[in-house]
């Protein structure tokens, strides 16, 4: 089906491409578009608002300034960078979307994404929901005194806060400490049985930055500095990010974008656990799952794949799924690693309001998840846990979404009975007992 016609009425003399371009390293890379269609054929945000990246890019070129500098598209657009890798000319759509949002007043801006921002710049703790590092502190360690008393063998397990002087600084999403702070506890559990010497911090223990979403360079760094700050006040040498692929990006690109030297080097921690496994500190076994043969999928998060460390990054990821549950019993989607499809949970686009368009958007996923037939989708990144977990709701999907630290926790035996919300009746009681 062939796009809607661009009408132009009058002529335009549009400025903002300039502009745009202007701001992209070496001139940017804006006009060198063929029109040959192939960002379009591989976004899940075509079509939604009349939109689509080639659209988009064609209005801007036109010199329709206000027709693209006001359609909420760009807040359906996740960014997520598949249309510019699949460009034979390397077209940089998704700078072009990041300048268009940043064009938007403020207080037209969608207000779930605004505010987490706010929240993340009034709190110590760089905390999207606004979590006071108090508050924090106070559920670390009412959860920790839980597992010491209830769970054998982790009697002297820790979660420290400002421990000066630990080896790695670990983030923490502000999901958990404030809707369910059992899931910090695998987590916790990992870095326990991998020897890690580790601390959260008073200041910067928040991961998320949806200042990034919103467009807003200075808050975008003012978060960052935040957690920086963290990291060296406490003279950590290693900084290990949680299991989120925003987090993990709005740090990595904010080093590069402001210039920004955390003095320490910075990494995801499924890189840590293939690492661990690797080094015999974490011993997985897919043993649990030999009779059971339940099939696992997994989510190629775009921020730290396609956008970030790439396929050996994705190749890290499969290493340690197909450890937990069995190479036989891993399937891939397709595509996969750097040229998998964005579910829809990335840019904001949870926060932003647009629900029903979202939801639309995951379509693509959903399918790509059902031709897998995996009874368990595993996602080491907040959002995509959330939005595919909403995806198998809405469109009755026959998948269950789980966290990696979940699964990695369950293989080494050591998952408690209060640590296993995202899973099924099938997996209940396996290891327990």
């Amino acid at each position: 089906m062939s796009e809607p016609a661009i009408r132009i009425d009058g002529k335009r003399r549009g400025e903002f491409m300039g502009k745009v371009a202007e701001l992209l390293p070496n001139g940017g890379n804006l006009n060198l578009c063929l029109t040959c269609g192939l960002c379009v054929s591989g976004c899940p945000a075509a079509g939604l608002e009349d939109m689509d990246p080639r659209k988009l890019l064609r209005m801007a070129a036109m010199g329709l300034d206000e027709e693209i500098t006001s359609t909420p598209w760009v807040w359906m657009c996740t960014m997520c960078f598949r249309c510019s890798t699949v460009c034979p000319m390397q077209v940089d759509i998704p700078s072009l979307v990041y300048q268009l949002r940043a064009s938007w007043p403020r207080d037209k801006k969608p207000k779930g994404i605004i505010g987490s921002c706010n929240q993340a710049l009034r709190t110590e703790g760089a905390s999207a929901v606004g979590i006071s590092s108090d508050d924090f502190r106070f559920v670390v360690g009412d959860v920790l005194e839980e597992v010491r008393e209830s769970q054998p063998g982790f009697a002297d397990l820790q979660a420290p806060i400002d421990k000066k002087g630990a080896f790695f600084f670990v983030n923490q999403n502000s999901r958990e400490p404030q809707q369910e702070p059992d899931e910090m506890v695998p987590l916790w559990k990992i870095l326990h049985l991998a020897g890690a010497d580790w601390t959260y911090g008073s200041t910067g223990w928040g991961a998320e930055n949806y200042c990034m979403f919103a467009a807003e360079d200075d808050h975008w760094r003012e978060v960052l500095q935040k957690q920086a700050d963290g990291v060296k006040k406490l003279g950590c040498s290693s900084w290990i990010n949680i299991e989120c692929g925003h987090s993990f990006y709005s740090i990595w690109a904010g080093f590069k974008r402001f210039h920004i030297d955390p003095g320490v080097t910075f990494d995801h921690v499924v890189n840590w656990y293939a690492r661990w496994i690797r080094e015999g500190k974490l011993r997985p076994s897919s043993d649990w799952n030999k009779d059971l043969k339940l099939r696992f999928t997994v989510q190629d998060p775009c921020m730290a794949v396609r956008k970030s460390m790439g396929n050996s990054f994705a190749e890290e990821l499969r290493f340690v799924v197909k450890a937990c549950v069995g190479e036989e019993n891993f399937v891939d989607m397709f595509p996969n690693r750097s040229n998998n499809y964005c579910c829809g949970g990335g840019g904001g686009f949870l926060q932003s309001g647009y629900k029903d368009a979202r939801l639309n958007y995951g379509r693509v996923k959903v399918g790509q998840i059902q031709a897998t037939k995996a009874d368990y989708v595993i996602t080491p990144c907040h959002n995509c846990h959330a939005q595919i977990e909403e995806l198998s709701e809405h469109y009755h999907g026959d998948w269950r979404t789980v966290h990696l630290w979940t699964i990695l926790c369950l293989s080494l035996g050591v998952l408690g009975e209060n640590e296993r919300s995202y899973l099924g009746p099938d997996l209940a009681e396996v290891g327990l007992g």
